[in-house]
């Protein structure tokens, strides 16, 4: 079973696609706890363009 480390790791390299082939084979991930961490990464990818822009505009 992956800890929260390695679930976020797998999410974060997913999102910019890279990923090695012998760390997809061998991870034991959890589906809901992929899309939990999914969803959470990215609210904060949104959140952090949000402020971006508001920085930048206003």
């Amino acid at each position: 079973m992956a800890g929260a480390f390695e679930t976020f790791k797998a999410v974060l390299s997913g999102m910019i696609g890279v990923r090695r082939k012998a760390d997809h084979e061998s991870a034991s991930l959890n589906p809901v706890h992929v899309i939990i961490a999914g969803v959470v990464v990215a609210v904060l990818f949104v959140l952090t363009l949000v402020t971006i822009v508001r920085f930048v505009v206003g």
